[in-house]
């Protein structure tokens, strides 16, 4: 697989202010989206007045979260112990998953790290922008925080991207805990957390065995579906490792297509198979995806709702494998589409809300 570069993600080049050195250097390299993403930046920001979902007392909710999120970023990376705490792998392991579980992660896995894994340059933020990533550790522990469905279903309205918001900093505050802990025992480790990531986390956790990538390019998990959010920790600690697994997600995806169905900017590609950075996948428009979200003034969910893995359906949990099963793959959306329509919804606020 190739790599990625951090600075073409959307996240990355909406931050680019004009007459500053990132926006003077992205643009001069890529003069192709100067246009789109000038357009953008007059848009109003999410959680935003101007925003479809704008809601003075309410919306600042998931604002602060993000705020929080960006005052720690720094403490990702800290001193390490000169004293090393000599441990028995088996031990070890079984004390990081269940440190991470302890502290509210869902699912736990661990992977050996590949080139692929970590983006080739950063450029989330000006002060780092450009600089190459190179990061030696061995090891990424990867951990999903599962998201509350109600509030999701509740999407693309304010409640889901305060779910959302709150789950980025679940993963952060146990990423921070595993770093610390780590670091403590004199041994490398970062955490990758949102806006501050040297990698990305859903092709840690594909190899790590939480799950599949889906064709809403989310990691797709047979407990949650796509409803979870994700943190990874890096670290040169000696740690056993788990396996890819697979249940038949992308034969599933093939026939469902629901994700792409419902999206409200058509986005996520509808194809039955699609190559895509070397690799056999789906993908999805990002400018468009991005462009509905400042309109809304939320990061949507649409796509993570429709999932039927995302839901609550036995007929899903209790099947081992959908691979080369097209029969059973129809007999599971006609169930769904019964029971939800194209997908659920939730409407109204919480009472905590209202």
């Amino acid at each position: 697989m190739k790599r990625v570069d951090e600075r073409d993600t959307m996240f990355a080049r909406v931050g680019y202010e004009k007459g500053t050195k990132a926006y003077e250097d992205y643009y001069r390299k890529n003069p192709d989206k100067k246009a789109i993403d000038d357009s953008i930046r007059t848009r109003p920001h999410l959680c935003s007045e101007g925003t479809m979902t704008y809601n003075a007392l309410n919306s600042p909710m998931a604002g602060a979260a993000f705020d929080f999120l960006g005052d720690i970023k720094h403490l990702c990376e800290g001193p390490v112990n000169p004293e090393k705490v000599e441990g028995n792998t088996k031990i070890i392991t079984k004390r990081i998953k269940g440190l991470a579980k302890k502290y509210g992660a869902n699912l736990v896995g661990i992977t050996e790290l590949k080139d692929y894994h970590f983006y080739t340059h950063r450029g989330r933020h000006a002060e780092d922008y450009g600089q190459q990533v190179q990061l030696d550790h061995k090891y990424g522990i990867v951990f999903a925080v599962e998201m509350d469905k109600d509030m999701i279903n509740r999407g693309p309205m304010i409640a889901e991207v305060i779910e959302t918001s709150k789950c980025y900093v679940d993963a952060a505050i146990i990423g921070m805990i595993l770093s610390y802990y780590i670091r403590s025992l004199g041994y490398e480790a970062r955490n990758h957390m949102d806006a501050n990531y040297l990698l990305m986390p859903v092709l840690v956790a594909k190899d790590a065995g939480l799950g599949e990538i889906g064709r809403n390019t989310i990691l797709t998990t047979k407990e949650y579906g796509s409803r979870i959010r994700l943190g990874v920790v890096t670290t040169n600690l000696e740690l056993e490792i788990d396996d890819p697994i697979s249940f038949g997600l992308e034969d599933f995806c093939r026939l469902c297509k629901n994700c792409g169905l419902t999206c409200p900017s058509q986005s996520i590609s509808n194809e039955t198979e699609k190559e895509t950075n070397g690799n056999l996948n789906w993908v999805i428009d990002q400018e468009t995806c991005y462009i509905k979200w400042r309109y809304l003034g939320t990061d949507c969910g649409m796509c993570i709702s429709s999932c039927p893995f995302s839901q609550e359906m036995e007929s899903i949990k209790n099947i081992d494998t959908f691979e080369g099963n097209d029969a059973l793959i129809a007999d599971v959306l006609s169930e769904f589409r019964k029971k939800y329509g194209k997908r659920p919804f939730v409407p109204g606020n919480p009472d905590w809300l209202r």
